[in-house]
């Protein structure tokens, strides 16, 4: 059976009868430039949930940071949890968010950034959990923790600030005594030129790497322009925290 008839559109010579489309379809919205576009979902009253599994006993220093940043440009809604794999957490790192005291309803804040210590052979990462796959590796959840500042850069300053990341992680803090000494060298000279790593802006690179030299001991013997770098991050209030909770 068809839907409907069309009738003939020639009426007679010069005549042109309009004929009357269905109305048993829906609309659809206009997918062409110009249409109105629907509006963002607002952050507020949408809490988005960051839940990272990281093992105590090499605790990611960046992230810690990068916790800190975030609270100073949202509502954070802070937790640390210990998972039962571990037997013992250092009190120093069940309060490595500081005394956490709700004080508004859970929907009025935007993220909500919960640390579980467990026993995990590197850190993970879920965002919005029902929907994500895990982060994995300190390195790539710092990244993605740093783009909710909402940053953007040219390719040539991304690139520069992934590479920057890779070689905190895989040489600074992984690699052999030869390769942090090259890596110190390379800092040195890009210091050098720029007050950070990558330009005259704080950058997840510096965030890393600041953070691995912590971890590797080998704050205290560096060259004078990387000295110079780590005395600009530490008076920051985020880095200054973390060094608290070294001590």
């Amino acid at each position: 059976m068809p839907m409907y008839k069309v009738r003939p559109v020639h009426g007679g010579p010069g005549a042109l009868l309009a004929e009357p489309l269905p109305t048993c379809m829906y609309r659809l919205p206009s997918v062409h430039c110009g249409a109105a576009a629907p509006p963002a979902p607002e952050g507020y009253g949408a809490l988005k949930d960051i839940v990272i599994n990281a093992n105590p006993s090499l605790p990611p220093l960046s992230l810690l940071v990068l916790h800190s940043l975030l609270c100073e440009h949202y509502k954070i809604l802070s937790a640390v949890h210990t998972h039962s794999s571990v037997k013992s957490v250092p009190e120093n790192l069940l309060k490595c968010f500081g005394e956490q005291t709700k004080k508004q309803s859970r929907h009025e804040y935007q993220f909500g950034f919960t640390l579980i210590w467990k026993d995990v052979p590197k850190p993970q990462m879920k965002f919005s959990i029902q929907t994500m796959c895990p982060i994995e590796g300190e390195g790539n959840i710092a990244r993605f923790l740093f783009s909710l500042f909402g940053q953007k850069y040219n390719a040539v300053t991304s690139t520069l600030i992934d590479s920057w990341v890779d070689t905190a992680i895989f040489q600074l803090k992984e690699g052999s005594n030869k390769e942090k000494a090259a890596v110190l060298r390379s800092m040195n000279a890009s210091l050098g030129k720029t007050p950070w790593l990558v330009g005259s802006e704080l950058t997840v690179a510096d965030i890393v790497a600041w953070c691995a030299l912590q971890q590797t001991g080998s704050s205290n013997a560096v060259p004078v322009n990387v000295h110079k770098w780590m005395k600009s991050c530490e008076n920051l209030a985020p880095f200054n925290s973390v060094l608290r909770l070294l001590k």
